[in-house]
């Protein structure tokens, strides 16, 4: 007799060991229909096995569908073998390598004579929706490793035979099989074709075998693969809203900034990326200024030796830029920390002093690896909002709550309502006492509670010198940023020997407390200009109002209004050109200015403007004095 636990906590029992599908038939047909795999067990113990397992013992069992997290990683990777069966079927002589899943789909890199071709992806996907309408079944079968090895030659697949031999002798591989295709693979996987059906080919590109330089390189496919057709669609949906928001396209197209191979993943701020910059830091400077923050300045370049006490060297070396002058080794910061403890120890500081909050514009630089860089979002060089809060222990507790609500005022402001919260945890290699770790964790995870925040928590992603609080933004099209963070840190102040006076007259460290809020400047521009589509609200935008004149009679007229408005500290560009008033408003509607004032005799005579606002608003004539308010009611508001 064998008995079966459900997540319920209901039992069933069967005379005979049953299969994962015949336990979903008793619960009903719906779940019997709708059933992928099985998770048997719980937590660390769980493991996912097919639905055609048999269950040998007493165990607990749920079942999976496409409604679960498990369920569409199965779909996906399943959807990765279909794809390897249609390239097969269509292109015998290529070969099959690896095909994992990844975020939002999957991928499988292939080894054929000639590149893919559009209309290959075309035939491909296509191929791919005739199998799956077979309904195949998935069948699994295991081979001791030397005969699979030798399977896989026989097949000339020998990439395949390559991987199996890499296994330790003696073991076994599990192999699945669908129609006449037959791929290794620890599974599990849909029971048939048949439930593959929403999917589609997206692109191919260039991969070395094993990601390794030195081999040859193959072509991988992408794909992506969902429970449904319509969240095929709204993903396909997003996925062209992205590629109209992608900062890098905006970039170019607003003459905000480039990037240039002669200096990879650093940045060129052109005047009207600068201009949103500057905007962006003052703000923050302002943040600082109203908060308590004392703002600093450290150096680029630091002594190796500072690296290695405080324990950068030994983890972070492999990100680290170093120099070598006059036989001394230094690296540039890639954190803005040891600098601001160096800051502190000058001077005897009391417990008075405390909490006392140092913040800095920090220029770090980060050895990225190129296939890593991405517009501005991932460069070697980056400005941080950085701040650092050297505190008592008890004063731990109200800093984080203090900042978690002082980060989301600054969120809002810049067009952000909706904000993930998560604890990173302890890390395998770090530095300090579990004791020290307990209370650090314990300090951020009652911080978000008292803020009133829901919050997950990420086991082992903590910094090796402390816990850390992420805060993730949600944009416009349901993108997630991980853009904030605060860090509770015992130990990084004590290695570098800061201490305060305490009220009893004794040495103690203070604590440290790491803390940005929107991280790297460059990746939150990209972020913002992401957001709005390229068209900042009017207290970000480059050029805040454009005054566009109807003919060259009208020029001085144009002229004094910009100047007016300049002294009203509105930025401001004039368009005094002979050219028609109709191009004139349409090219910089496209360069996506918030208002653009068109004056004319009319309005000349009158004193007056005529105001257009982004979005093809016509919001009629105006007094300046009028406009102004209305604009001034704009930036006060961040709309």
């Amino acid at each position: 007799m064998v008995s079966i636990e459900l997540p319920d906590g209901s039992k069933r029992s069967f005379d005979l060991p049953p299969t994962v599908a015949e336990v979903a038939a008793t619960i009903g047909a719906g779940l019997a229909k709708a059933a992928l795999a099985g998770r048997i067990g719980t937590g660390a113990d769980a493991r996912l096995v097919d639905t055609s397992h048999r269950i040998e013992g007493d165990a607990r069992l749920a079942i999976v569908t496409d409604k679960d997290a498990e369920g569409l990683e199965i779909l996906r990777h399943s959807t990765a073998h279909l794809l390897a069966y249609a390239v097969k079927s269509l292109f015998p002589e290529a070969q099959v390598t690896i095909g994992p899943v990844i975020e939002n789909g999957f991928f499988y890199d292939f080894a054929y004579k000639r590149p893919f071709t559009p209309e290959d992806l075309a035939a491909i996907e296509q191929k791919m929706g005739e199998l799956a309408r077979l309904d195949e079944t998935v069948s699994r079968r295991v081979l001791p490793r030397d005969e699979a090895v030798a399977w896989f030659k026989s097949l000339g697949e020998d990439y395949k035979a390559e991987i199996i031999s890499s296994i330790p002798p003696g073991q076994e591989v599990s192999l699945y099989r669908e129609g006449a295709f037959e791929d290794l693979c620890r599974g599990p996987h849909v029971p048939s074709t048949g439930r593959l059906k929403h999917f589609k080919l997206m692109k191919v590109a260039g991969a070395y075998w094993r990601g390794d330089h030195n081999n040859e390189m193959l072509q991988r496919i992408y794909g992506t693969a969902w429970a449904t057709k319509d969240e095929l669609q709204q993903y396909l949906h997003r996925l062209e809203e992205a590629e109209k928001r992608d900062h890098r396209r905006l970039g170019r197209e607003l003459d905000l900034f480039h990037l240039d191979e002669h200096a990879p993943g650093l940045v060129f701020w052109h005047p009207k990326g600068w201009t949103v910059w500057q905007q962006v830091e003052q703000y923050m400077r302002a943040v600082y200024r109203d908060n308590g923050y004392l703002e600093v300045k450290g150096p680029q370049i630091l002594d190796k030796g500072l690296w290695e006490k405080t324990g950068h060297w030994d983890k972070y070396r492999e990100n680290m830029f170093t120099t070598e002058s006059e036989k001394r080794d230094y690296a540039l910061k890639p954190m803005n920390c040891p600098g601001h403890i160096l800051i502190f120890k000058q001077g005897i500081k009391s417990y008075r002093d405390l909490p006392l909050r140092y913040g800095e514009f920090g220029q770090c630089h980060r050895n990225e690896p190129t296939g890593g860089l991405h517009g501005i979002m991932r460069v070697r060089g980056f400005t941080q909002d950085d701040g650092h809060i050297f505190c008592t222990e008890e004063q731990i507790l109200e800093e984080c709550v203090a900042y978690t609500a002082l980060l989301r005022r600054v969120y809002a402001d810049f067009g952000f309502s909706e904000i993930i919260y998560k604890v990173a945890t302890r890390p395998d290699a770090r530095i300090g006492s579990d004791a020290i770790w307990d209370k650090a964790e314990q300090a951020l995870s009652e911080s978000l509670r008292r803020s009133g925040c829901d919050f997950k928590l990420s086991p082992g992603e903590g910094a090796f010198y402390g816990p850390k609080i992420e805060y993730t933004l949600k944009d416009a099209i349901g993108r997630e940023w991980q853009c904030g963070t605060m860090q509770v840190d015992f130990s990084m102040a004590g290695l570098l020997g800061a201490e305060y006076v305490a009220e009893t007259g004794e040495r103690r460290t203070p604590v440290m407390l790491h803390r940005a809020i929107v991280g790297s400047l460059e990746r939150f521009i990209g972020i913002l200009i992401e957001q709005h589509a390229g068209a900042l609200p009017a207290w970000l935008a480059p050029h805040q109002v454009v005054v566009a004149s109807i003919t060259e009679e009208h020029a001085p007229y144009a002229a004094s209004v910009a100047k007016m408005l300049q002294k009203q500290g509105v930025r401001v560009a004039t368009d005094l050109r002979n050219e028609k008033i109709g191009y004139k408003i349409r090219e910089h509607s496209v360069q996506k200015v918030p208002y653009i004032l068109v004056v004319g005799g009319k309005e000349q005579a009158d004193g007056t403007v005529a105001v257009r606002a982004r979005g093809n608003q016509d919001l009629g004539v105006m007094q300046l004095e009028g406009f102004v308010a209305k604009l001034s009611q704009d930036l006060a508001s961040r709309r």
